[in-house]
C-alpha cells in the first residue's frame, strides 16, 4: 500500500463517523482499524514509508506505552549494590527497585536528572546510579520507531459494545534530540527501573522509557495529517 492510498482509505473511514468495534477489550480499537482498512493483522507495510508502524489511540485515554528497553553499559555502580542500597520490599519480601523515575526525589530518594546531554537516575545523596545518552535514546528510539502513523478515534460505550470515529490520523518522523529531552523535562516521558534482588545477582528485566500516548507525538520532529 502507498501512504496516497492509505490516507484515501483513512478519509474513507473518517467519513464513516462511528463504527462498531470488531472485537471486545483494549485491542479492539487497533483490530477494528486494521479490519476497516483492510490491513492483514499484525502484517503492515507502505511501499513508501516501509518501516511505518500504526498506534492506534482512544482520545481520552490517559495510558502509557513502552517505547522500548535500554540498559547498555548506563549503571554506575552495581545493580545488585543499588538494589542493597536503595530497593524496597514487595509483597513476597523480596528486595527490588521497581520505580517510575521522576524529576521529584521518590520515597528511596531516588531522582531522575536531566543535562543537555544525558538523562541519569541519582540518589539525594549525590550519588549517581545510572546514565544514559540523550543521542544514545534517540539512536535507540529510531531502531525501533523510525516512523509512525498514529491514529486518534473519539470512543463511545452503547451498552457492552465500543465504536470508534477515527477522526485523524498523523504521520509521525524525525526523532530529534531536543524533543525528546523537552519530554522528559515536561514529565511526559519516563524512566522505568525493573530489577530485583536473586542472591548473588540482580535480575534486572530492563530499564523502560516510557511515554503517555496522548504525547507520543510531541517526540518526533515531523508530523503531518493523512
Amino acid at each position: 500500500m502507498k501512504l496516497e492510498e492509505f490516507s484515501a482509505k483513512f478519509q474513507e473511514l473518517r467519513d464513516k463517523q462511528y463504527v462498531r468495534s470488531l472485537r471486545k477489550g483494549p485491542a479492539g480499537i487497533g483490530y477494528t482499524f486494521e479490519t476497516m482498512m483492510g490491513i492483514d493483522e499484525n502484517n503492515f507495510a507502505l511501499s513508501d514509508i516501509p518501516q511505518a508502524e500504526i498506534k492506534t489511540h482512544r482520545h481520552n485515554s490517559q495510558s502509557m506505552i513502552t517505547l522500548f528497553t535500554f540498559n547498555n553499559k548506563a549503571w554506575q555502580i552495581p545493580p545488585l549494590e543499588a538494589i542493597k542500597k536503595y530497593g524496597s520490599e514487595d509483597s513476597n519480601g523480596r528486595l527490588g527497585i521497581y520505580f517510575t523515575m521522576k524529576l521529584k526525589p521518590n520515597s528511596q530518594g531516588l531522582f531522575l536528572h536531566l543535562t543537555e546531554t544525558d538523562i541519569s537516575v541519582r540518589h539525594i545523596s549525590g550519588e549517581i546510579v545510572a546514565v544514559w545518552q540523550i543521542d544514545s535514546l534517540v539512536k535507540r528510539f529510531r531502531e525501533k520507531i523510525p516512523a509512525l502513523i498514529f491514529v486518534s478515534a473519539f470512543t463511545e460505550q452503547r451498552g457492552d459494545i465500543e465504536y470508534f470515529h477515527f477522526y485523524r490520523a498523523q504521520l509521525l518522523e524525525q526523532i530529534t534530540h531536543a524533543n525528546l529531552l523537552n519530554q522528559f523535562k515536561e514529565e511526559n516521558v519516563f524512566v522505568d527501573l525493573r530489577l530485583h534482588d536473586k542472591g548473588t545477582r540482580a535480575r534486572n528485566h530492563g530499564t523502560a522509557f516510557r511515554v503517555y500516548e496522548h504525547k507520543l507525538p510531541l517526540i518526533f520532529g515531523k508530523r503531518r495529517d493523512l
